[in-house]
């Protein structure tokens, strides 16, 4: 193999004020999610101190990787960030991967109405792209990107949601980390922001932020979001969850964001009646 003679790439290098005058100002997004707003913050200087500020919501522009084994509500958290988007006023572009559109936006309806809002307001303001039915989407990461892109920049989207990113490498996950990296420098050109939900094997730890692909997935984007559950089996167990045997336990933690401070805490999650996610309290104080 012929080896290139190394150049240098002027235009990758930019002082920090260069770079800073291209960045926009990061604020707080309303998730949908009761208990999940509180959990962001910035710091600010004031009179030479620093200052923690509640953010207000997940960080703008921010891509983040929901992940967990199968029925612990990663599905059911984007879809609620997803309509409260749409009920906000802005568009919403919702990639589905594993299940056909008109299923997805029955679930996604069915959150809206548990949330109080009037679907046939806000149903137009979703946009989805069905790679569950499209092979040539699911299979062929340049369609993908091509009309992922087209949807954004047609319908003026600000958000992107994927469920779920695991559904796009399925086999090939020796590929992930590239496909990830390309879905991820789109969001950042048209800035967005978005959620990636992620499978979890069966094998991985619980509460580990790896997902199917391996931890290189996840410390691609901007920070991972960790849904889990657990069966009470032991005295043990029910006397440090404080429930008793037989119980499931759900818990969330936000594993790492570097576009904001945040809670580092695991915290008790529930999914309601009416199939809502809430973020309860921490397992500690």
């Amino acid at each position: 193999m012929v080896e290139r003679e190394a150049r240098v790439v002027k235009e990758g290098i930019l002082l920090g004020g260069q770079a800073l005058a291209q960045a926009p100002r990061v604020h707080g997004i309303p998730t949908g999610v009761e208990g999940l707003d509180d959990l962001f913050f910035i710091t600010e200087l004031e009179n030479g101190k620093p200052v923690k500020k509640p953010l207000g919501g997940l960080p703008a522009y921010s891509v983040f990787n929901i992940t967990g084994v199968n029925d612990t509500g990663k599905t059911l958290l984007v879809e609620q960030f997803a309509v409260t988007q749409a009920q906000r006023g802005d568009r919403v572009v919702f990639v589905t991967v594993e299940t056909p559109a008109a299923f997805a936006v029955t679930g996604l309806r069915l959150r809206a109405q548990a949330l109080g809002y009037d679907f046939a307001t806000l149903e137009d303001r979703l946009i989805l792209v069905d790679a569950a039915s499209h092979a040539s989407l699911r299979e062929n990461l340049p369609n993908l990107l091509a009309t992922l892109e087209y949807a954004i920049t047609t319908f003026g989207a600000k958000f992107t949601v994927i469920d779920s990113v695991t559904g796009l490498f399925e086999h090939q996950e020796i590929k992930a980390r590239g496909m990830v990296r390309r879905l991820y420098a789109l969001m950042k050109k048209h800035l967005q922001t978005a959620l990636f939900v992620a499978q979890k094997r069966s094998s991985h730890e619980q509460l580990s932020a790896e997902a199917a692909g391996g931890y290189a997935v996840g410390h691609i984007l901007d920070g991972t979001m960790v849904l889990a559950k657990e069966l009470i089996m032991s005295a043990t167990a029910a006397k440090r969850f404080g429930r008793p045997i037989g119980e499931i336990v759900r818990l969330f933690r936000i594993d790492g964001c570097r576009m904001a401070g945040h809670d580092t805490r695991t915290h008790f999650m529930e999914i309601t009646e009416t199939g809502l996610v809430r973020i309860l309290e921490p397992l500690q104080p």
